[in-house]
């Protein structure tokens, strides 16, 4: 048993960072409540109603990034967004572009993904922020391999997010500096 009575709510506007350490159960807790394993048991509710009642609605609202970049070597940025975009919103080539530059990456979108550094290729999968239209973000350890400038990048991405109405839940080893985000120890539910 990794943890259990885990309870809590996250509202509009609302970061929850969820914290503890290695192999406390963090990322099944996340992977759980973005419906991709099935290890635990208990309630989740999405606007009131369990997410099976309208899965298309809770797929749509849900955007899961894992602790992995997910980035396709053979592709370029701009085709790792374009596949993306294709299967979870509607997004031209332009937005593709610009959501690359946002994170960072202008003068690297047509480069090969297998040439970029391991950031690099943390930002291609964090442009996929700039470009979704989900409500909740499920970030698994975001802040791996960026350095101090894409640090503040995603907390601006994350800030602005909150400011629009969207909710964060995130693990991270690393102090997250956003006022109103709120801590869940998972070491508090063993």
């Amino acid at each position: 048993m990794l943890f259990q009575n885990v309870q809590f709510t996250l509202d509009r506007g609302e970061i929850l960072q969820v914290v503890g350490h290695n192999g406390c159960g963090k990322t099944t807790l996340l992977r759980s409540l973005a419906g991709l394993s099935n290890y635990a048991s208990g309630q989740i509710l999405w606007d009131g109603k369990p997410p099976r009642e309208n899965l298309e609605l809770f797929r749509r609202d849900v955007l899961f990034h894992g602790h992995l970049a997910a980035v396709k070597l053979l592709l370029t940025p701009v085709e790792n967004l374009r596949w993306f975009a294709s299967t979870y919103c509607a997004a031209t080539d332009q937005d593709i572009v610009n959501a690359l530059h946002a994170v960072g990456l202008f003068g690297y979108e047509d480069i090969p993904a297998s040439k970029l550094s391991a950031g690099q290729l943390r930002r291609v999968a964090l442009a996929r922020l700039v470009l979704s239209n989900a409500t909740l973000w499920i970030l698994d350890e975001p802040f791996t391999a960026i350095d101090v400038h894409g640090i503040d990048t995603l907390q601006q991405l994350l800030q602005d997010h909150l400011n629009k109405g969207g909710a964060v839940l995130l693990t991270s080893h690393q102090q997250v500096d956003i006022a109103q985000i709120k801590s869940l120890n998972l070491e508090h539910y063993r």
